[in-house]
């Protein structure tokens, strides 16, 4: 069960850009399974981000001693990031798309503390890099919504 939830489905199983792909996958799931059209459910949206990263932290903490520390085959962490960089902004695809990219931005370049999250202990930190590049391209794409630049 940990392995499922902690590659994402399966996902992490993608040699090369698993991440990337967890993330597309998130947007897909998020865009499918909206309802009401651009309407926002601000409850379901936090339960599901913190049954995310609890999943998260959990799976992951329980596959590091067999695969080592954040293993490329671990996404749960840029599914629930991409999850966080969507939370309070309506599902559309411009905003995902761009959601997407400044997800991706951060939690590869990992600027602002970023990379220091990964030094935490087991599946807090698998976790943590990636939920603080979620909040870096949340805030940032509140930005650019706020100053109506999409």
């Amino acid at each position: 069960m940990y392995k499922l939830i902690s590659t994402g489905f399966g996902i992490g199983y993608i040699p090369k850009g698993g991440g990337t792909v967890a993330s597309v996958f998130c947007c897909l799931c998020m865009y499918l399974t909206q309802t009401g059209g651009n309407s926002y459910n601000i409850f379901t949206s936090a339960i599901v981000t913190v049954v995310l990263i609890t999943l998260g932290v959990l799976a992951s903490h329980k596959m590091e001693p067999i695969w080592g520390k954040d293993n490329y085959r671990v996404v749960i962490d840029e599914i629930a990031g991409m999850w966080i960089s969507m939370l309070f902004i309506p599902i559309g695809i411009t905003y995902l798309f761009v959601g997407l990219i400044l997800f991706r931005v951060f939690d590869i370049g990992k600027p602002f503390f970023i990379r220091k999250m990964e030094k935490l202990p087991g599946g807090i930190g698998v976790m943590m890099d990636d939920v603080l590049a979620g909040i870096y391209a949340n805030i940032s794409l509140q930005i650019v919504i706020a100053c109506n630049l999409l």
